[in-house]
């Protein structure tokens, strides 16, 4: 018993050796001129980062998996964000607060995790990774995020308030940093301390569903000039097709091979679906930011997903298979569906699922 008590301390030890308390001063960050301030607030040491003065990054450090713990208090409205594993400021990963939603425990987007992929927030692509949780302006909030490998938990205020089965970035290590208006003390890291987490990707359960529509063929992005649409807008003979296949929950995520539409950009997708006969089926059908949709040639449905906008979909304006449904006429033998998608806001692609399988088979 007693070696087994000696044991158990040594390992505690060990433990707070390895936690690294980060230094809230100004030679262990970089930031631009204004951007935060270093002072004792509430008789602690702390950093208090200003909104719009762009990101504190401390310096210094490659951090892949662990614990990440700090106490935060929110400023004015807007958002409070922590990035991780950042190795650009075009490829990290972030975790921030909605920080309008402070005080109310019944907000289902107080929090999110999303991945930042070639300069992208790809927050509107995956809103299976926002959740409610309780946080308060004008006092400490303590935040814990346990990261390994694939997987990571947070908790704020002691609460599990997200599980993210699979980190969705790039980037599989970095620096970490701090942006948007909020006041950050007592921040520790304790690298490669992960609670057990699995580091392994959790089960994606959708892919014991053959109705999603997983494997397409895509063209090259085209800017589109500020025009709507227009027919020559649709690819010809000589347009060059690559194969794009689906991500967890059936996403066709174009962001990851295309990056930032700076100005506003098409793309046409296309996908086989063999019927044994004539049927109309229907799909399921989530998309950003705008479509045109064609089976056999002929005009199917044409719809837009613009957020903030009141043609703006549920789930407000995230891409998502509650954003609409439409049928599908089949005939006989093979049928072309085809997809015109443009993007000139944050994430970019879609996700299509069919009612049923029946008589039917797809790439």
């Amino acid at each position: 018993m007693t070696k087994i008590i000696t044991g158990v301390l040594l390992l505690l030890v060990t433990m707070q050796a390895n936690a690294q308390k980060i230094l809230l001063k100004a030679e262990s960050w970089d930031y631009k001129p204004d951007a935060v301030e270093f002072l004792t607030y509430k008789n602690v040491p702390a950093m208090k980062v200003h909104a719009r003065g762009g990101q504190v990054v401390l310096k210094n450090l490659d951090f892949t998996d662990g614990t990440i713990e700090f106490d935060m208090e929110p400023g004015d409205p807007g958002f409070a964000s922590f990035y991780f594993r950042e190795s650009s400021r075009e490829e990290s990963e972030i975790f921030y607060f909605r920080t309008a939603r402070a005080g109310n425990r019944y907000a289902v987007d107080a929090v999110q995790y999303a991945p930042i992929i070639k300069n992208v927030n790809l927050w509107d692509m995956l809103p299976q990774y926002q959740n409610s949780a309780l946080f308060e302006r004008e006092k400490w909030n303590h935040v814990k995020l346990v990261i390994a490998g694939k997987q990571m938990r947070v908790y704020v205020n002691n609460s599990l308030v997200l599980q993210v089965p699979r980190l969705e970035g790039d980037s599989q290590h970095g620096t970490i940093a701090f942006d948007g208006r909020m006041t950050i003390s007592n921040l520790v890291i304790k690298p490669n301390q992960t609670e057990g987490l699995s580091p392994l990707a959790g089960v994606d359960l959708t892919d014991n569903d053959p109705r999603y529509l997983r494997k397409w063929l895509v063209t090259t992005p085209v800017n589109t000039d500020s025009i709507d649409f227009k027919n020559s807008f649709k690819p010809d003979s000589a347009a060059m097709w690559n194969v794009v296949v689906a991500e967890r929950q059936g996403l066709i995520n174009l962001t990851r091979d295309f990056g930032e539409s700076k100005k506003r950009r098409i793309v046409w997708l296309k996908t086989i679906i063999h019927s044994d006969s004539v049927q109309t089926r229907k799909l399921d059908f989530g998309f950003s930011d705008e479509v045109w949709v064609f089976i056999n040639g002929k005009y199917l449905y044409v719809d837009k997903n613009l957020y903030g906008r009141p043609i703006a979909k549920e789930p407000d304006g995230r891409c998502s298979l509650e954003n609409t449904s439409f049928n599908i006429p089949l005939e006989k033998g093979n049928n072309e569906l085809l997809i015109g998608l443009s993007n000139d806001f944050y994430g970019w692609g879609i996700i299509a699922r069919l009612d049923k399988m029946d008589a039917l088979e797809t790439e």
